[in-house]
């Protein structure tokens, strides 16, 4: 175990960064993101467009593309912290909700009508003082 340590060791100090980084940058992003959620965005049955959706198709797609890399980074990232110290779900949560796919505007209105969600999610934007979020049941 010690040589697997001492072979790896900058790796492993890197992976630990990492964590750190990814742990104190959800403290800090995702309550922001939480707290700038229209509150009917999930009680349409339709998906609102993005705010880059009336930019030029090149300026779009250079962020799509931009989007998805983090997505699957944080999903990289949360994958080693369930096995690293941080917060392994929460960022595999932030990773997935970054990247395109079929059905995940379903799946998000799913994800956030679950009480362990809703609950902390609404306490934050109460703090905030802004309106809870209503959901289309």
């Amino acid at each position: 175990m010690l040589d697997f340590l001492h072979t790896n060791e900058t790796a492993i100090l890197w992976l630990a960064v990492l964590s750190l980084l990814t742990f104190c940058g959800s403290l800090v992003i995702v309550p922001v993101l939480v707290i700038k959620i229209p509150g009917d965005y999930f009680s349409n049955s339709v998906r609102h467009r993005p705010p880059w959706a009336r930019h030029h198709p090149m300026v779009r797609a250079a962020l799509l593309v931009a989007k998805n890399l983090l997505g699957y980074t944080l999903i990289l990232a949360g994958i080693l912290m369930l096995v690293l110290p941080g917060q392994g779900l929460l960022t595999l949560f932030m990773g997935i909700m970054l990247l395109d796919f079929p059905g995940k505007y379903r799946f998000e209105r799913w994800l956030v009508s679950r009480k362990p969600v809703l609950r902390p999610v609404n306490w934050i934007r109460k703090r905030a003082h802004r309106a809870p979020l209503t959901l289309d049941r």
